[in-house]
């Protein structure tokens, strides 16, 4: 008997990726770890000080606050969430091992307010620290892709709840319609269990905002695949960096080009870039994902209001009559 369903992209046993496998054999490791030529990158950077978090948003409005590498507090006008919760100081085993947080979270987790729904991407070590999750076990629902239920922590209280989503189910999770998408990565925790769980990008669509978390992933046609069926996505959060050597990573993560590619194939009112400078997974320079986003989107005539970074810690809102609304792509 199967333990999934069987679908274009699992076996019943085994997931993968409908357009490229993102799978490296032991030779390619090896061969990336002798050649490769790592860039350094400072011991520690100070964050640089910010107004705290909105506390209360409109309708249509949606407050992004980006608080280090992949983990962005989302208020809307009725609901707080978090996407892949990290504040470990490694992102590695039990949270103190292996790649060393450089910039600390913009906003400890005891300075957060109360989240109604937790993002759960996929299972690598710098998107899934169950010491992380621990924190909003009692309180929060969790949005995860295929297989991560028994792994996500539970209290077994009245207002948390797991929802595990396949790509393209839907759910209504703690007020938001959430639906898993597709990404193209992989999953694995240890040597023998790669590709036992699902990936997955989260729409989530509440209070009149629509927002598109794209977890980790390389560049393929699933972006344009998603605009089909979300063809108004306010705001999308995508990744820039963990991108050198191109001839491993390229199946995985996007380079800042490839970002704006999928800015382009999603066609949302405004992409803010993630996943870099905070942990040092691959060989590039900490800032070169600012500056190489800075030269892809002038090449692809994209306005840098319309693809942005947020500095750690600063917040935007969406649509603000103060003048820091979002602008329409051209």
């Amino acid at each position: 008997m199967s333990t999934f369903p069987k679908s274009d992209h699992c076996d019943g046993e085994r997931f993968f990726n409908r357009y490229e496998s993102a799978d490296r054999s032991f030779g390619e490791v090896l061969k990336w770890m002798r050649t490769r030529q790592r860039t350094r990158w400072p011991k520690q950077v100070a964050l640089a000080k910010h107004p705290t978090p909105p506390v209360r948003v409109e309708p249509g409005q949606a407050g992004i606050t980006f608080i280090g590498h992949s983990t962005f507090l989302i208020r809307t006008a009725s609901r707080v969430l978090i996407t892949d919760p990290v504040f470990t100081s490694h992102a590695g085993p039990f949270g103190r091992l292996g790649p060393r947080r450089v910039r600390p979270p913009a906003i400890a987790p005891d300075a957060l307010p109360p989240i109604d729904v937790v993002f759960v991407s996929h299972n690598h070590y710098d998107h899934f620290q169950p010491s992380s999750l621990r924190l909003f076990a009692a309180r929060a629902s969790f949005a995860a892709p295929l297989g991560l239920a028994r792994s996500l922590p539970s209290e077994g209280g009245s207002l948390g709840s797991i929802v595990e989503l396949d790509w393209w189910q839907s759910a209504t999770v703690n007020g938001a319609q959430i639906t898993s998408v597709p990404a193209q990565h992989f999953s694995a925790r240890t040597p023998w269990d790669r590709d036992r769980t699902l990936w997955c990008g989260f729409v989530v669509q509440v209070d009149g905002i629509t927002v598109y978390f794209a977890g980790d992933t390389g560049y393929s046609p699933h972006f344009a695949e998603i605009a089909v069926r979300f063809p108004s996505i306010d705001v999308a959060l995508l990744p820039i960096g963990a991108y050198e050597p191109r001839w491993f990573m390229t199946p995985a993560h996007m380079n800042p080009e490839e970002a704006v590619r999928a800015h382009l194939d999603l066609r949302p009112r405004l992409s803010i870039g993630m996943h870099f400078g905070t942990f040092q997974l691959t060989d590039e320079g900490i800032d070169d994902p600012l500056r190489a986003l800075e030269q892809a989107r002038g090449a692809a005539g994209v306005d840098a209001n319309a693809f942005r970074v947020l500095d750690f810690g600063e917040s935007f809102v969406t649509g603000d009559q103060k003048g820091r609304g979002i602008q329409e792509t051209s």
